[in-house]
């Protein structure tokens, strides 16, 4: 019985533990990228509201690739719409790995895994949905190797 109680409360301490890391997050998914071929014309869509605009935020790019994935870093084109329908678009350079070729990202075998900060203490200006749509930004059609790309807003602390 004693075991039970240990295990029981083992479980719930863990649990808990797991819902507090992710309720830090105001924004976190990502989208699985088909057969790991990234065509130009494929857009990955999050949808973000946000509530606070006093609060400072962090913003995060999750990009997941293979190890095939055959360079050194990835263009992505980010396209905003903001809650007023204003739109911007911007190109960002994304580093995978360093010039020796090592993979900066997280992960055993031939998956790496980033979360690169790309704002950090920013605020949102206006209370709403953001609409931000990804897409690859290389100099090739079908870009093999990306597996997964997301978004992730955090509160600064």
């Amino acid at each position: 019985m004693r075991q039970q109680i240990s295990n029981f409360v083992l479980i719930i301490g863990f649990s808990m533990v797991l819902l507090a890391c992710n309720m830090q997050s105001v924004y976190d998914e990502s989208i699985t990228i088909g057969n790991k071929a990234w065509y130009k014309d494929d857009l990955a869509r999050f949808e973000v509201t946000i509530d606070d605009t006093l609060q400072l935020y962090n913003f995060y790019v999750n990009i997941r690739n293979t190890t095939d994935y055959r360079y050194s870093n990835l263009y992505i084109f980010m396209n905003t719409r903001f809650p007023n329908d204003h739109i911007s678009r911007d190109t960002i350079e994304l580093i995978l790995a360093d010039v020796e070729g090592k993979w900066l990202g997280k992960g055993w075998g031939a998956t790496k895994e980033n979360s690169i900060q790309l704002s950090g203490d920013m605020r949102f200006p206006l209370k709403g949905q953001y609409e931000f749509k990804i897409q690859q930004a290389m100099r090739v059609d079908t870009l093999d190797g990306i597996s997964d790309v997301g978004i992730r807003v955090t509160p600064s602390e």
